[in-house]
């Protein structure tokens, strides 16, 4: 007997007293397929996809629920509707208020799901929430994206999984997109990077993630873009006001990449075993009549624990204001050879240099810290971000790294 979610449950009875519809899809059910779903569905309404396997190139354009009556589709059990083939498996050119949950995205050969504003800049899709999917085993080795959005606002992506990438793709790639929230995902695998927010991206918030081996950068903030892309056309950044809160990155090149970004926040952070570098700051959109040069970042309250990979801290490449980026409250650690100091491009304050962080098992990756390690309360107080990796609240007297003391 399929086993609901308590959401599901909720919109059945939401449904019941608001003369919303269910729209079956499957063998035997009312549709065949997403498309066909879609093309009937109105504001209010879900599409509970049934278990099984279908191809891909479902397509819902235009498909716009409204700001009290969202459109759901739905997976019927969690990990057990796959969408498998096709270019994409999924693909929406403006659609706004979707909640899209519960299923698995597979062996695409271009981008495995791409949710665009149908290159009408001007009215971006919005209000997009995926939730509880994954995308994996992309068949393809360009630049190919897991996730692609292109002119997306107010989105969320919430406990999914993107493993298995396109070697030169990433797993979630924002082009012009704003408004967003990354939380409690895991990255592995997932291509020349984890997640890329470039093309005049600006206030998107991604915490509580794992990244592991995710790529070249596990995150690009930042990165080039086309001038036609940009969203807005007069963009003077590649990113803006992005925020990297909470999250644990295991090996990649490079953890951390600023890329023509500014006013960028990388805060409490727990960073092991970089394979390369620790950051990198780099301008790879030269048109600096038109575009600020990367500049006033913040890197604070993370936990850097490296081995003899790592002979390069921070990695600055020419046209970037290096000295203008803020650094305090770091821990820095390094297995073998000893560690004296941290070359950096500005002055950092409040760091500590070669104090292991003690963490409870790192060879199980439990990177959770007790009241021993020099990491407890050691972090410069700030407001954000509020909650640890695991959502224990910050104390006052906060700790380096992505995990509040036990």
């Amino acid at each position: 007997m399929p086993r609901f979610s308590f959401a599901l449950l909720l919109l059945s009875l939401i449904g019941h007293f608001s003369f919303a519809k269910t729209l079956h899809v499957g063998k035997g059910r009312g549709y065949a397929n997403i498309n066909t779903a879609a093309k009937a569905a109105v504001a209010g309404d879900t599409i509970l996809v049934h278990n099984g396997t279908y191809p891909g190139n479902q397509t819902i354009d235009n498909l716009q629920g409204t700001r009290n009556k969202w459109i759901y589709i739905l997976g019927e059990e969690k990990s057990a509707v796959s969408i498998n083939g096709g270019s994409a498996a999924l693909m929406g050119n403006d659609v706004a208020y979707l909640h899209i949950e519960g299923f698995t995205f597979s062996q695409q050969t271009d981008n495995g799901v791409n949710i665009s504003d149908g290159a009408s800049y001007a009215s971006p899709s919005h209000h997009i929430i995926f939730k509880d999917c994954i995308f994996r085993d992309i068949a393809t080795t360009g630049n190919n994206d897991q996730l692609k959005l292109s002119g997306v606002d107010e989105f969320t992506i919430f406990q999914c999984t993107f493993i298995n990438g396109s070697p030169g793709g990433s797993g979630i790639d924002m082009v012009g997109c704003h408004k967003g929230l990354i939380s409690k995902c895991l990255f592995e695998k997932s291509g020349s990077n984890a997640a890329q927010m470039k093309g005049g991206s600006s206030e998107i918030r991604i915490e509580g993630c794992l990244f592991k081996n995710a790529g070249e950068r596990a995150i690009n903030l930042g990165g080039s873009t086309g001038l036609p892309f940009f969203r807005p056309m007069d963009a003077k950044w590649e990113a803006s006001d992005l925020k990297v809160y909470g999250n644990v990155f295991i090996g990649s090149d490079v953890p951390v990449a600023f890329v023509g970004c500014t006013r960028v926040e990388v805060v409490n952070n727990t960073i092991y075993k970089p394979t390369h570098w620790v950051l990198r700051i780099l301008q790879e959109n030269r048109d600096t009549v038109r575009f600020g040069k990367c500049s006033n970042n913040i890197f604070r309250n993370n936990v850097i624990f490296m081995d003899d990979k790592v002979r390069v801290v921070c990695n600055a490449g020419p046209g970037t204001v290096p000295t203008s980026f803020t650094f305090s409250n770091n821990a820095w650690y390094r297995t073998g050879i000893a560690l004296n100091s941290v070359q950096l491009p500005a002055a950092e304050k409040n760091a500590i240099i070669g104090k292991d962080p003690l963490f409870s098992n790192p060879a199980t990756e439990d990177f959770t810290i007790d009241a021993a390690s020099p990491l407890s309360g050691a972090g410069m107080q700030v407001t954000q971000p509020q909650r640890d990796h695991n959502g224990k609240p910050f104390k006052i007297k906060r700790s380096i790294g992505a995990f509040e003391v036990k």
